[in-house]
């Protein structure tokens, strides 16, 4: 034993040489945006932002106006609430967020974009710590949040909700997309309630998860007058020529074989119609 001890000894002391320093305070100068990753804890910074420009987000007009004025009162040191974007897939909300900052932005630059990934919010609270002390107001943004069965990372999120007996930091907010109004599917909820001994304080915990978000702003599958207007907005924003019988004939075929309509896929249509005009679409421009 007296043998392995002076190797064992040896490794160790390398591995805590090797090993990176908590990260304890942060420089967001450099960037609009960061990725919080952890092992170890850091924020990237996002050089380009992959976003469409807020005036291209059409049929959404409440939802984009109630964004907006939230992350303007919060970018300039007002109160602001914690905001879940729920509802149809494909109808912008992660990219009303993207969208939104990029607005704020452009008055109040230290407003910055950390985007979290729901698997890293047992974490949220060391990034929290961080973000405390730091120069800046910081929108945190958890994209397609929802729980599964036996899920406990839900727990982690009210750390920035409620924010504990520290409370949450002023300079702090947090936006979160969802296709679950209660970020649980229905059958557990429902489980939950039929084999507890008290169906109403068993769920009542995780149901009221979303209760907890200020602001709940809802996105709904868009018509074809809506669909249509999203794809002329975008040939007319990037160039691209085509005559309206055209657009709609196409446009609707494309939906059609896609079984759905939606900004996604208008924007999938556009996408092949450049393709085919050779335009190139920069939409983070």
């Amino acid at each position: 034993m007296n043998d392995l001890l002076g190797p064992l000894t040896r490794i160790a002391e390398a591995l805590e040489r090797i090993s990176p320093a908590p990260l304890s305070g942060v420089d967001v100068g450099g960037a609009g945006a960061f990725v919080w990753h952890t092992e170890p804890d850091r924020l990237d910074p996002v050089p380009s932002v992959n976003r469409v420009p807020l005036g291209l987000l059409i049929g959404i007009d409440r939802a984009r106006d109630m964004l907006l004025a939230n992350t303007m009162q919060f970018a300039a040191g007002h109160a602001a609430n914690n905001v879940l974007l729920w509802g149809a897939r494909g109808m912008g909300k992660s990219s009303l967020v993207k969208a939104a900052h990029a607005e704020a932005s452009v008055s109040h630059p230290d407003l910055k974009l950390i985007e979290i990934q729901r698997e890293d919010l047992p974490s949220i609270g060391r990034l929290l710590n961080i973000l405390r002390g730091a120069k800046g107001r910081f929108l945190l943004f958890c994209d397609d949040l929802s729980f599964d069965h036996d899920d406990t990372h839900y727990k982690s999120l009210k750390a920035v909700l409620d924010g504990g007996v520290e409370g949450r930091p002023e300079n702090v907010i947090l936006y979160a997309t969802s296709n679950r109004r209660h970020l649980m599917p229905r059958d557990m909820i429902e489980n939950e309630r039929s084999s507890a001994i008290n169906p109403s304080e068993a769920t009542e915990e995780k149901v009221s998860l979303s209760d907890r978000f200020g602001l709940w702003l809802g996105f709904h599958p868009c018509d074809q007058d809506a669909y249509l207007a999203m794809i002329r907005g975008y040939c007319d924003a990037f160039g691209i020529e085509i005559d309206d019988e055209t657009l709609r004939a196409e446009a609707i075929e494309w939906q059609q074989t896609r079984g759905s309509r939606s900004g996604r896929v208008a924007w999938q249509y556009v996408t092949d119609l450049a393709g085919r005009q050779r335009v190139t679409l920069r939409p983070g421009d």
